[in-house]
């Protein structure tokens, strides 16, 4: 009798134990949306894109990519992070995750507790451009014709992103008043910078880069702390005179915070899966990206590490809020 006793508990126990461990094993149990902090065209919707068919072979589910572009990445964020916990709603974003806290009034979700970070795809560079006939060629005549100039405009791809931040140090460090002119992508202040509408701008080479080559704008340096990606022909800030100026963007996935940590491992690993092909390595780097995959652990102690350095320059600047 009290071996029947143990069999039945057992045969009682065992499924109910065993369905958290089949719900887990079951994700991603339909499509993945994918929300995309910024316009099509721009940096992070392109290297989603060429990310997304290696990604739904590896899940085994489609992915779609949504954009939703505005006040720095908030909007996205902010759907993704009231989304179900599940791992089907996803936000692709860049460096400027890390700005929006400090530069984007209203926000309606607590930002440095709402994501789980799943995993970084790549490194990426922005650069500062002028429109054709611009009478600079260097960063010390851009700073010289600012000197005589103040409120040289600048465009970036929105507020609270890379670009935003890099003016605004530049700025402090050069000691001259540069105009913020936040657009809602790169493709959109790339299309001004084109038309001569506007003067200057910074955002990546993905926007840029075939602007340069064909002469309707001019480079003029790298806000990284060493020259890298497609425009590594072009000299950094940090050598052009300012020592120390590192503003090296990236792209990554996050997942709402809750998400279960064996779904954040399967993502990771489609992530890691999708960055060892070599065609769409190439493609990236084509782009003006430097694959470099960072799982969800290291991820997350980079971007503890990178959110003090965000403060410290937001404090610097003296930058406020828009």
């Amino acid at each position: 009798m009290p071996g029947r006793r143990s069999l039945l508990a057992a045969t009682i126990t065992l499924p109910s134990l065993a369905l958290p461990a089949r719900a887990q094993g079951g994700f991603p149990s339909r499509p993945i949306r994918v929300l995309v902090a910024f316009a099509p065209g721009g940096q992070s919707d392109t290297v989603i894109r060429l990310l997304a068919p290696k990604l739904s072979e590896a899940l085994g589910q489609p992915l779609v990519v949504e954009n939703r572009p505005g006040a720095g990445g908030s909007i996205a964020g902010g759907a993704v992070a009231q989304a179900p916990a599940d791992g089907h709603t996803l936000l692709f974003d860049s460096f400027g995750f890390l700005i929006v806290p400090f530069l984007v009034k209203g926000l309606t979700y607590n930002h440095d507790k709402a994501f789980a970070p799943v995993a970084q795809a790549v490194s990426a560079p922005y650069v500062l451009v002028v429109r054709k006939g611009f009478p600079a060629r260097t960063l010390a005549e851009y700073v010289d014709y600012a000197r005589k100039n103040p409120g040289l405009a600048y465009g970036t791809p929105g507020t609270g992103t890379v670009g935003h931040l890099a003016g605004a140090l530049l700025a402090s460090r050069a000691k001259v008043q540069l105009e913020h002119i936040p657009y809602r992508g790169g493709p959109e202040s790339a299309r001004d910078i084109a038309a001569g509408n506007l003067d200057s701008a910074i955002g990546t080479a993905n926007s840029f880069r075939p602007l340069i080559e064909d002469g309707r704008a001019i480079g003029i340096a790298l806000t990284s702390g060493r020259r890298m990606g497609s425009l590594a022909s072009l000299p950094t800030i940090a050598e052009s005179g300012y020592p120390g100026f590192d503003l090296t963007s990236w792209n990554a996935m996050f997942a709402p915070a809750a998400t279960p940590a064996p779904v954040i491992a399967k993502l990771e690993a489609a992530m890691r899966t999708a960055l060892q092909d070599e065609t769409v390595q190439k493609r990236l780097k084509d782009a003006g990206n430097e694959p470099n995959f960072e799982g969800a652990a290291a991820f997350a102690d980079r971007i503890r590490r990178e959110r003090a350095v965000v403060k410290q320059i937001v404090q610097e600047t003296g930058i406020k809020p828009e």
